[in-house]
């Protein structure tokens, strides 16, 4: 195809190649112009339209000028004076006022729960340490729509009358704090805390009735708590009847939530009477139900005593203050008076190691921080016996199994109590009990004659509770205590849901994913019994992941495993047995109907050689 026109040349001028003709316009390319201009005529007549800007500013924008111009007046700084003059003493009470949620009391339906534990633990450790066998009262009743009124009441040896507004109505008040030997409650803040929400709640007072034996009178207190200044506000203080020898009554009324499941009030109770099988409690839910556990026995837990601290747990700001305050007149009486586990050959050997100038007769209060430093770093360094175990009472594997079969009905029962152990020289014991098997499952058992049988257990509406056991396609169940108190709340960040999840359920004969927690019908109850659990919070609801916690768990965890898991492949054995005993089984009718036609035998000798092979049949094979 050739152009219509000539392409111009090298040499034509530039001027020429301007003048030249531009080529023809398609109808497209005119269409398009006919369209810019209309749009430009519209254009051109709405400018025309619309009226003119006259530069005037409305009200309200030149008010808004003229304050953005005017120069703002800048506000006065605090200097330290008046920074000083605010600064005050914030009360406990107050604090914790502020900041429940970090005693337990983050929600109405926990409330509900922390409240009970605290006022139920509280009556165990009286009843304990009086020598009472404890009989424990919980009632719950609704008042209104989200409110409740929870009774505690127990046959302990009660409050004196001094006592009973300091222990009710202050917090970090109690008796456990320094006391190194094992108990429930730590800190003293416990039911105090549980009365001040309470208080906060409803503005009621808490109620409480206590008598210290038959021959004294009962006393009546009602308060509630000076939150500003952490001390209790006495409402009512007077005597009173009460037809108990001894015990005390706690009333509070709260705003809470009450619900059944595995972190319920019932849960719990369900629980303490495993880890305590000593105890014998009643409870009457909001709905009237009255449900009663039974004591499965009639002796108190050991006596624990008191020890002293072990030399190393103790940090060098601590060691500072305790050679401060100490009433001994040389450093070796100090050594062995203030702690446990150390003689005079001990004594001897630190002082030697520490150096510094000091000797066996150094006065204690004259010792510099260089010197107790050196003292410090002498006795982390001397090999020192571990402490006592006589201040901590385990459960013992009779009574854990003894509590999980008053509880659970199950298939097979282990237990295992580990040595006593020692973290941050605090004595400590972990024991681990399974029940394994669903209650009212069918399983197999081997009889006196020889003969394998089916096995259905019905379970006991008065004790078996299928919600402590899982599904055998659900996630076992994983009872945690601390000092014999159950821990419902935070699993997944205690220490002994960690161990139970590390440990390899598959060699045992279990499913396990991975990471997660074994899948069978099972429940196990994990127990640690020590002067000073190391709860994560102040709730005490999980248990720190110390080193030397953390093996012994799976070390008891491990032991029960392996018991556990002859059990599982002894049934499995006795499953292939039962399965080529029933195969065999079907053909000695026909070897009856056999012999009959071959020996002539009448219809009672055929039945009879069938029994005797049968007989026969479950003798010869050895199980």
């Amino acid at each position: 195809m050739t152009s219509r026109f000539k392409e111009p040349s090298l040499f034509d001028d530039l001027d020429d190649l301007g003048e030249r003709p531009e080529p023809p316009e398609t109808d497209a390319v005119a269409k398009k112009k006919t369209a810019r201009k209309k749009a430009g005529r519209k254009t051109t007549r709405k400018a025309a339209k619309a009226p003119r800007k006259t530069g005037k500013k409305t009200p309200n924008a030149r008010i808004a000028a003229a304050v953005s111009k005017a120069p703002r007046k800048e506000r006065k700084r605090a200097d330290a004076e008046s920074m000083a003059s605010r600064q005050r003493e914030i009360s406990v009470s107050e604090f914790f006022t502020k900041n429940r949620h970090l005693l337990g009391f983050d929600s109405p339906l926990k409330a509900l729960l922390t409240a009970v534990k605290e006022a139920v633990d509280n009556s165990l450790d009286a009843c304990e340490e009086g020598g009472i066998l404890p009989e424990i009262t919980v009632e719950l009743s609704q008042t209104e729509n989200n409110r409740y009124r929870m009774v505690v009441e127990d046959n302990g040896p009660g409050v004196v009358r001094d006592q009973v507004a300091k222990i009710f109505g202050k917090l970090l008040y109690g008796s456990k704090f320094h006391k190194l030997s094992q108990s429930r409650g730590q800190q003293g803040i416990g039911i105090s805390a549980a009365g001040m929400y309470g208080q906060l709640t409803t503005g009621k007072p808490v109620r409480i009735l206590t008598r210290t034996g038959p021959r004294r009178k009962a006393h009546l207190f009602e308060l509630g708590i000076d939150t500003a200044k952490n001390r209790p506000d006495i409402h009512k203080d007077e005597d009173a009847d009460w037809d108990k020898k001894s015990g005390t009554r706690v009333e509070i009324e709260m705003e809470a939530r009450y619900q059944k499941g595995q972190r319920s009030v019932d849960m719990y109770l369900k629980q303490t009477a495993i880890a305590n099988p000593h105890l014998t409690l009643h409870y009457i839910d909001p709905g009237g139900e009255k449900v009663t556990y039974e004591a499965s026995t009639k002796s108190l837990p050991p006596e624990t005593i008191e020890i002293k601290p072990h030399p190393h747990g103790i940090e060098l700001g601590r060691l500072i203050a305790m050679l401060k305050e100490t009433s001994c007149r040389s450093l070796s009486g100090f050594l062995q008076e203030e702690f446990s586990r150390v003689g005079p050959k001990v004594a001897k050997e630190v002082i030697k190691s520490a150096g510094k100038g000091l000797s066996d007769k150094s006065y204690p209060s004259r010792i510099a921080r260089e010197e107790a430093s050196a003292l410090h770093k002498a006795i982390n360094e001397t090999k020192i016996s571990s402490p006592s175990t006589e201040c901590i009472a385990p459960i013992g594997e009779d009574l854990i199994v003894a509590g999980l079969k008053k509880e659970i009905t199950a298939d097979f029962y282990v237990s295992s109590t580990r040595p006593a152990a020692v973290y941050r020289g605090n004595p400590f014991q972990i024991e681990v009990g399974i029940a394994y098997g669903k209650p009212g499952g069918v399983g197999l058992e081997l009889t006196d004659a020889g003969r394998i049988a089916k096995r259905k257990k019905k379970p006991d509406p008065k004790t078996a509770h299928e919600d402590l056991v899982a599904d055998a396609d659900e996630p076992i169940r994983v009872l945690r205590f601390a000092n014999r108190v159950p821990l419902l709340y935070q699993q997944s960040a205690c220490a002994i849901t960690k161990a139970v999840i590390q440990t390899n359920w598959r060699s045992y004969g279990l499913t396990q994913p991975r990471g997660a927690l074994p899948v069978a019908p099972m429940a196990i109850l994990v127990h640690i019994a020590s002067v000073w659990v190391p709860f994560t919070s102040e709730s005490k609801e999980a248990i720190a992941s110390y080193p030397e916690i953390f093996k012994e768990l799976k070390l008891g965890l491990q032991d029960c495993g392996r018991k556990l898991g002859t059990y599982i492949r002894k049934g499995k054995r006795l499953q292939r047995e039962f399965e080529k005993r029933n195969y065999i089984e079907k053909y000695i009718p026909h070897i009856g109907i056999a012999l009959q036609e071959i020996l002539d035998l009448t219809n009672p000798q055929r039945d009879k050689t069938v029994e005797t092979l049968e007989d026969v049949l479950h003798r010869s094979r050895k199980f």
